[in-house]
């Protein structure tokens, strides 16, 4: 129904405009095969299309009518070689360097992680190199997972920190828990969990010192918050070291020897070279 004034034509009822939606959301209707943070990635790469433009701001909205196009490249990872340090029928034991994931963040990775190259058993912060050791079967991964968790394996870290310790040789015995304003981070709480770590001063100079460690609990960044606590930061970390005044070329932490038993009940010590960038500094 509608009615004329001096002229002009007036409409009873206003049209409603089209509904409008986030991209991001209109993509999770349309590829719930993903999830919306995979595909907040897909659309910020470039991968998704509006009415055949590329679209890159996952929270523009668009009329449901929208033809949106998502198109994701198939380009294989170049997986690097890496120093294999032993490998059987069962396990594969590998020198990992600093700058590889050690497992894909979200549904969609297109960098190398360590998964590429076996089964996971246990992880090593990306900016942190050493010894790592993946199963080639879902039954040896599970039995080697159970060693970690029942604490029978031995691990040994080379640490570069700021400063010295107070003591060449000590015990450090502080529990743990995330840190909830900022989550992706961890902090020293009387509250948390159960976290402990032996350290040795290996060599000291000056500004650095060169400590073996020796953690006895697997929590996560344990070493690197235990040690900025102490007031002995490691070298390179950009969350936990608040002292360093120069941008280190790394993140000073290598996993040295891992001791573990393998299937068939062979107890061994895999053990990989000392950085030559930490022997360097003194």
């Amino acid at each position: 129904m509608s009615r004329v004034i001096n002229g002009d034509k007036v409409l009873a009822q206003e049209e409603q405009k089209p509904e409008k939606l986030r991209l991001d959301l209109l993509l999770v209707e349309k590829h719930p095969e993903y999830n919306r943070s995979t595909l907040q990635f897909f659309i910020k790469s470039g991968f998704v299309t509006v009415d055949g433009k590329p679209a890159k701001k996952p929270n523009e909205k668009y009329e449901k009518s929208a033809l949106v196009s998502l198109s994701v490249p198939e380009n294989p990872k170049i997986l690097p070689s890496l120093k294999v340090i032993f490998e059987d029928d069962n396990v594969l034991v590998l020198e990992k360097p600093v700058g590889l994931l050690s497992m894909a963040k979200g549904e969609y990775c297109a960098e190398p992680t360590l998964e590429d190259y076996g089964l996971l058993v246990h992880r090593l912060d990306r900016d942190t190199s050493g010894v790592v050791i993946l199963a080639k079967s879902e039954k040896v991964q599970s039995y080697l997972r159970k060693q970690f968790q029942d604490r029978k394996t031995k691990k040994t870290y080379l640490a570069v920190v700021s400063g010295r310790p107070k003591l060449d040789e000590a015990k450090i015995d502080l529990p743990i828990s995330r840190n909830l304003k900022h989550p992706t981070t961890f902090q020293v709480d009387p509250n948390g969990k159960e976290s402990t770590t032996f350290y040795k001063v290996l060599k000291s100079n000056e500004k650095f010192s060169l400590l073996e460690l020796k953690p006895i609990t697997g929590r996560t960044h344990q070493l690197r918050v235990h040690l900025s606590y102490t007031g002995t930061p490691i070298l390179g970390d950009r969350v936990y070291n608040k002292l360093e005044k120069i941008s280190a070329p790394r993140l000073f932490l290598h996993a040295k020897s891992l001791e573990i038993t393998i299937p068939e009940g062979d107890r061994r010590v895999f053990e990989s070279e000392t950085p030559k960038e930490f022997l360097e500094l003194f």
